[in-house]
Formats: C-alpha cells, sequence, structure tokens
C-alpha cells in the first residue's frame, strides 16, 4: 500500500510498480462528488507520471470510489485523460446500497475476463449509477469497453432493484479502455477471496472464491503481458 502523499514526495513513483490500483472507499470525504478530489489530484500532479505509466503497458484497476475517479479522470472508457465522457451518480433508490449482487463478465476488451462464472460481490456505494448519453452507450458496446453486468437469479442482464443496486444504465457494473489495460467496477471482488467471506459459505460450494479468481486472471494477463 502508498499513500498519495508518498508519491507526491517522491518516495515512490509509479514506474516503481506494474499494477495501479486505486481501492473503494471515500476519497476526501467524498466531498464535491465521489472521487472527484483525488480525481483532480491525479491529473494535477501526476499526470505526465500516469500517461507514461500506462504508455508502458502499467495496468490500472479501480474499484467503487477508484472507479469513480478513474472515470472522473477521462481515463475511462476512452483514456482522455481530463476530459469525463461517463459519470457514476447517485442511486435511483435514493440512498446507500451496502449488500451483495450478481454480476457477469462478457465479451469485452479485457479478454482475460471474458469467461469468468457469475460472480457474487457486495456493493457499497451511494453514487454508483452508470450513466452517459446514447450515443456514447452505443459506442461502448460497438468497442467492446463493458466488462461486467449486473444480472438476476436467471444469469440474465436487468435494470430492476434490487438486482440492479443503483440503476446503472443497460445494466453496467464495470468497464475497461480499449487496451483491456485500464479497468473500473462498482461491486467488491477483493470482499470475496476467502470462502468465508460469503453470507452463505455453510449452505453453498464454490470452486474457488468469486474474488480471488478475478484477481488472479488479472496478475496472470500483467505477467504475461
Amino acid at each position: 500500500m502508498v499513500h498519495i502523499n508518498q508519491f507526491r514526495n517522491r518516495e515512490k513513483k509509479f514506474s516503481d510498480f506494474q499494477i495501479l490500483a486505486l481501492p473503494g472507499g471515500f476519497s476526501y470525504g467524498d466531498d464535491v462528488a465521489s472521487g472527484k478530489i483525488l480525481a483532480v489530484e491525479l491529473m494535477s500532479f501526476f499526470k505526465e507520471e500516469l500517461m507514461r505509466f500506462i504508455d508502458k503497458k502499467g495496468y490500472v484497476y479501480g474499484v467503487c470510489n477508484g472507479f469513480q475517479t478513474l472515470v472522473r479522470t477521462g481515463l475511462l472508457p476512452f483514456n482522455t485523460l481530463g476530459n469525463m465522457q461517463v459519470t457514476l451518480t447517485h442511486n435511483d433508490s435514493g440512498h446507500f446500497e451496502c449488500r451483495w449482487v450478481r454480476i457477469k463478465s462478457e465479451p469485452s476488451k479485457a479478454e482475460y475476463l471474458n469467461d469468468l462464472p457469475i460472480m457474487d460481490a457486495p456493493v457499497n456505494h451511494g453514487e454508483g449509477k452508470f450513466f452517459a448519453d446514447k450515443k456514447t452507450l452505443g459506442k461502448l458496446e460497438k468497442e467492446k469497453l463493458i466488462v461486467f453486468r449486473y444480472v438476476d437469479n436467471t444469469g440474465k442482464s436487468t435494470m430492476t432493484y434490487p438486482d440492479n443496486p443503483n440503476g446503472a444504465l443497460e445494466a453496467i457494473a464495470g468497464i475497461t479502455d480499449n487496451t483491456g489495460r485500464i479497468l473500473g467496477l462498482m461491486p467488491h471482488p477483493e470482499k470475496f477471496v476467502d470462502m468465508t467471506q460469503h453470507p452463505n459459505w455453510r449452505r453453498e460450494t464454490f470452486d474457488k472464491p468469486h474474488g480471488l479468481q478475478f484477481y488472479e486472471r488479472i496478475v496472470d494477463f500483467v505477467k504475461e503481458s
């Protein structure tokens, strides 16, 4: 774990690493908007270093607040740093959502995640609704940048609450950029890397915790590339 001030003080640099993972939580108390101040800080102090990291095939991952940050920098979905193309806004329910949902991967530019099983993962957010205009949504579909969608018990993508916890358009739970090397999603796979983290761990059988499978795919992809 590296605090952002360690980057600002030059104690650490992006080139020391292969993966930049922006975690969930409430960076700067989600002042102004969720992830906004951290996004401004990344663009103000680390723009050139961040672009060099990406150009040299560094992998960038954001979950929940980290996803909100990547969207607000413009890195997702079209890698247009400083130009925000989509947003994550207030849940349709009007309140904070804190429970487990199901998400399904689909063929995308993040090919290393294409055949994952339907994943159980918790959500913990108040601003998780993915929103974009029709033209942008069409571009996301055409360029295969949608990685995860919220699904119901039958495995079909859904706009219906509570399976879709926030009203995300097209049931979008996670997206990537055109390279597949920048990835963001709202649900938290890191909260299901041990079997006992699942609320029904005594009743259900899993070959492997879904979140663990997810992160193993990312690490293997980075190693191979």
